[in-house]
């Protein structure tokens, strides 16, 4: 409109910050060879952030790179939710809206809380993961669009950042992994005080090792000299220079407005109040101009042209002149856009703003309210809501903000920016008591509220057919159950928690059960979260308030939180029963997603009481039930549980495909502590399978991307046992410790301790602290094992009982020993061995305490080595093989030699293969002090396959039966010889094909073509 004006201001030479413009240039070619880069761009206000970003966006333009800009838009003192993301994501959909479509393609509805442009939003769910999933869109989005350009996404004045922009922004610095992207932002460093919202994200940031700060200076005498010569186009006066020099101190801005104040000859009227300089040449500008300019610094950083002109009121022709005014002064600029305005910079409009009289400033608000209420299309659609509810409470107008800010706390509600709903909300309540009654009234909780219990019929004047929220008015306590849930979902614990407070408080006299067992529910959540507890006392009092009412879902919701909670801390028969009522509740009033929820906590129980087949087909159908009904989070739990379940009774290998299939799920819709549950459960299967390097990994993955620190301390724990079985033990007890860490002593679950004392005792039993070992084990089974925690007491049991018998022949380890293996026999006696696992470790375990007496036998060690081979666990199946191997030659005579001299040969080559040092350390020092070999002596060559594996007559026999399907005891009655002789067979068989199973035996000798098929299909040798 006012077309090109003179910035005669702004140097036209970009002075200095060669060392950081090379810095930006560098992490460009690192994007543009694949490695996303992160920077930080800090300095004072003035000191030329944006001057800098603007060169390195024109070169890197030149470079053929796509550049979004995107700045944090201040409103008053507010700032829009994601307002810098979706101005970028904006501009790259301009500038590349295939590629960008593609990106997004299947996640739209999601991906519109920051891009509405890409369609319409349903609302969704809002709950502990939709901003994080919402965060794992965004940054899979930005590096799917990077990965066939390279993409520029500058951030703009941080320092207004909301917490949902601050939180994203942390989040894609954290996890871009892969793409051609730079994302850089800038903030004002001066302004970030002791309190400010910015300064624990850049501590943060500060961390990663992936995020470089620039922090830029200001200018030396000599830049200071280059940028007034190329302000004035001529060379200034040395003593001007210095008189600039000392007065600015160096910052580019104050350079520009004192260069200019001294050829306008205002110099000598100058103070040297900051607030002053500002002013000083807005108050050289026509009255209108000043007016104008007073007006645009209460509208925000940038107001569009329709909406100023309406709240101006001035003729057209004299509101351009007014612009232009401004313009010429440098004042104001025209946005990019060409449809607005804003100040050439924010001290000048902070310091105009600030000059406003208080009557003048709430009247100013009042009028852009006005206006844009008389016509919403002045703002943008995304920003209408928001800035309206902004302009009205800075207008001091309770009646009218009231419910703006309400209506802006859903629309942040829908965008996932719970920070700044809780802030509207908290708003609202400042301003319930001031606004008028009837308009209270007026507001009804259907608008307003999605997470609250509907009333008890005798409240709010209650009908005796019951309360319909579309007539009944929105109350005080509405407000504050959806800024507790906001509080909870946006990490502000601590606020939500005061807020459930004030809340009871208020319930105390109000005769509403309901409601109070709805709050006392999310005060468990927030005490849990915030390591004050455990929980149970809230859920207790929650449980009383519902009892003998009827069927509701708040009742429901009480039952499978109560069901949930037992099933981790108290399992057993009363943990069962309360999650068969919630199930029943939950049904009954049709609360779908509640009935799903405490159904998998009934199966997970069924499964650990012993019913496994019912209780995983209960679980299994949840799951279907969950993906076909599209509700992700109780998805993302059964991805979690399930496969656990079938890790717990051994079906490990079903488990594996499970759990790879629920990370793609969970990390598709952006579930990260479900998906690091997956990780860690995946890493404990990969573990049992001998896939120890592949369950590091996994560990890994859950240790990266878990927010809360249960699943981390679950990754810690992997870690901590893949250290242990490798004999690293330094590293075991740092990952202990910091296993430890993350669980915390506030919620003691027998998951979790009981696998804690395993690795104790392990760490401990390994360094040759025996005593400690041994402490641990009275400690950790002073009281009996609860129901159902078989699988994570018979390892304990194990480690337990194993730390005994090597510690037997040591003579400050006598004393107490007899208490300890009895303690160990008692509880073993009582545990459960409902599947073939523990059936198993419970052979183990008196193997071992035999041991521990010296008792042990060939018998005792054969009978566990042949319920392990049926088991898909190399590694414990070598270490019981190295067992019956050491009572093999114990025993003496030829033919146990030769057996145990098999035996070792295979533990040791799943020792070394695992890279299990104690192991491979104990085979190798047996089998040196019987002078057995471990290698084999190469076989010569031959046309017999079978013979150049080394398999003897028998042996071929064996693996015939074994390639058709036939169990130990079946080849031995067919061979008639024992089944122990068979299992023997089997194992060297196994060893010499180098399989860990019989079905890849079988498959190894088909492929080699072992055996022919007669006439009447049966297999005999070939050759």
């Amino acid at each position: 409109m006012l077309g090109l004006v003179e910035t005669r201001s702004v140097s036209p030479v970009f002075v200095g910050r060669a060392e950081e413009l090379q810095t930006l240039n560098d992490a460009l070619a690192r994007a543009a060879a694949g490695e996303p880069q992160a920077l930080l761009i800090g300095g004072e206000a003035g000191v030329g952030k944006t001057r800098l970003v603007e060169e390195f966006a024109t070169a890197a333009c030149r470079e053929g790179a796509v550049v979004a800009l995107g700045g944090c838009v201040e409103i008053g003192a507010d700032g829009l939710p994601f307002a810098p993301f979706s101005t970028a994501l904006r501009a790259l959909r301009r500038e590349l809206p295939d590629a960008l479509a593609a990106a997004a393609a299947g996640q739209e509805e999601e991906l519109t809380r920051l891009l509405p442009e890409l369609g319409e939003s349903s609302g969704g769910r809002h709950d502990e993961e939709g901003m994080a999933r919402l965060f794992e869109l965004t940054a899979r989005l930005l590096e799917r669009v990077a990965a066939d350009h390279v993409v520029v996404v500058a951030l703009e004045d941080l320092h207004w950042a909301d917490a949902s922009t601050r939180h994203l922004l942390a989040y894609l610095f954290r996890t871009l992994r892969t793409g051609r992207l730079v994302v850089l932002a800038t903030y004002r460093a001066d302004d970030i005080h002791r309190r400010h919202p910015l300064r624990p994200l850049l501590a943060e940031l500060d961390r990663l090792r992936t995020v470089r700060r620039i922090d830029v200076a200001r200018f030396n005498r000599e830049e200071v000299g280059r940028q007034v010569a190329g302000i004035l186009a001529a060379e200034p006066d040395p003593a001007q220079v210095d008189d600039i020099f000392e007065r600015s101190d160096g910052n580019a801005f104050f350079v520009e407005e004192l260069a200019v104040c001294a050829t306008e000859g205002c110099g000598t009227g100058l103070t040297d109040s900051l607030r002053d300089l500002l002013l000083v040449r807005v108050e050289g500008m026509p009255e209108r101009a000043q007016r104008v300019a007073r007006i645009v610094a209460e509208g925000g950083s940038t107001v569009e042209y329709r909406l100023l002109a309406a709240v101006a009121g001035l003729a057209e022709d004299d509101l351009i002149e007014a612009l232009r005014a401004a313009v010429n002064a440098n004042i104001l600029l025209a946005t990019s856009a060409g449809d607005g305005y804003r100040f050439r910079h924010s001290l000048v409009r902070e310091a105009v703003s600030d000059d406003l009289l208080p009557g003048e400033r709430s009247r100013l608000n009042r009028r852009y309210a006005e206006a844009l209420e008389a016509d919403p299309t002045l703002v943008p659609a995304d920003q209408r809501v928001m800035r309206l509810a902004s302009y009205w409470y800075h207008a001091h107008h309770p009646a009218k903000a009231l419910p703006a800010v309400l209506d802006a706390s859903v629309e942040a509600r829908c965008r996932h920016a719970y920070s700044e709903q809780l802030r509207l909300l908290e708003r609202a309540m400042e301003l319930w008591d001031t606004a008028p009654e009837d308009i209270r009234d007026e507001l009804r909780p259907i608008d307003y509220s999605e997470v609250y219990p509907p009333p008890l019929p005798e409240r709010r004047g209650g009908t005796p057919s019951g309360c319909d929220p579309a007539t009944t008015p929105l109350t005080y306590l509405d407000i504050l159950a959806e800024a507790a849930v906001a509080g909870r979902l946006s990490g502000e614990r601590e606020r939500a928690l005061k807020i459930t407070k004030r809340a009871l408080h208020l319930l105390e006299d109000e005769g509403d059960p309901l409601r109070a067992a709805w709050f006392w529910v999310q005060r468990s959540r927030l005490v849990q979260a915030l390591a004050r507890g455990d929980g149970w006392e809230e859920l207790g009092t929650a449980q009383q308030l519902v009892r003998g009412l009827p069927p509701s879902e708040v009742h429901a919701e009480v039952l499978a939180n109560v069901a949930n909670w037992s099933s981790l801390h108290e399992p057993g028969p009363d943990a069962l029963s309360a999650a068969e009522r919630a199930v029943e509740y939950a049904r009954m009033v049709g609360a779908r997603e509640i009935e799903l929820n405490a159904r998998i906590t009934l199966g997970a129980l069924m499964v650990d009481s012993g019913s496994a087949e019912p209780g995983l087909a209960e679980m299994y159908e949840v799951k279907e039930r969950a993906l076909a009904e599209g509700v992700p989070i109780v998805a993302g739990r059964a991805y979690v549980n399930l496969p656990s379940e079938l890790d717990a009774v051994g079906r490990t290998r079903e488990a594996v495909p499970i759990l790879q299939e629920g990370l793609a799920y969970t990390r598709k819709f952006g579930l990260l502590d479900s998906e690091a549950w997956v990780w860690a459960n995946l890493s404990e299967a990969l573990y049992s399978l001998g896939r120890w390097d592949e369950a590091a990994d996994a560990a890994t993955g859950a240790l990266r991307v878990g927010l809360s620190a249960k699943p981390q301390g679950g990754g810690a724990m992997c870690l901590a046992h893949v250290a242990l079985g490798r004999g690293e033990l330094p590293e075991a007890a740092r990952q202990l410790a910091a296993a430890r860490a993350h669980l915390g002593t506030h919620d003691p679950m027998p998951q979790h301790s009981l696998l804690l004392s395993r690795i104790e005792v392990g760490v401990a039993a390994g360094e040759g602290r025996f005593l400690d070992a041994r402490a641990e084990t009275v400690r950790a089974l002073g009281s009996d094992l609860p129901p159902g925690t078989q699988r994570y007491g018979w390892p304990l049991l194990l480690a337990a009982a194993t730390a005994e018998a090597d510690a037997r022949t040591l003579p400050a380890a006598t004393e107490g020993r007899a208490e300890v293996l009895g303690r160990i026999r008692e509880i073993a006696r009582k545990t459960t061995t409902d599947a073939p696992i523990w059936l198993a470790h419970e052979q183990w375990v008196r193997a071992e305490l035999a041991r521990a007496g010296g008792q042990d036998t060939v018998d005792t060690w054969s009978d566990v080595v042949t319920s392990f081979e049926c088991l898909e666990r190399p590694y414990d199946l070598a270490r019981v093989r190295h067992r019956l191997a050491e009572a093999l030659l114990a025993v003496g005579g030829d033919e146990e030699r030769d057996r145990a001299a098999e035996l070792l040969r295979l533990a040791h080559a799943v020792a070394d293969h695992l890279g299990a040092r104690p192991l491979a350390d104990s085979v190798a020092l047996l089998a040196q002090r019987a002078r057995i070999t471990l290698s084999r002596v190469p076989a010569r060559r031959t046309a017999d396959p079978a013979e150049a594996l080394g398999l003897t007559s028998r042996e071929r026999d064996v693996l015939r039966l074994v390639a058709a399907g036939r169990t130990n005891r079946q080849i031995a009655e067919e061979l008639f010889i024992s089944p122990k002789t068979a299992s023997v067979h089997v194992s060297n068989i196994l060893g010499k094909l180098g399989v860990s199973g019989r079905g890849e035996a079988a498959a190894v000798a088909h492929r080699l073509g072992l055996f022919a098929t007669t006439g009447d299909g049966d297999r005999v040798v070939a050759g």
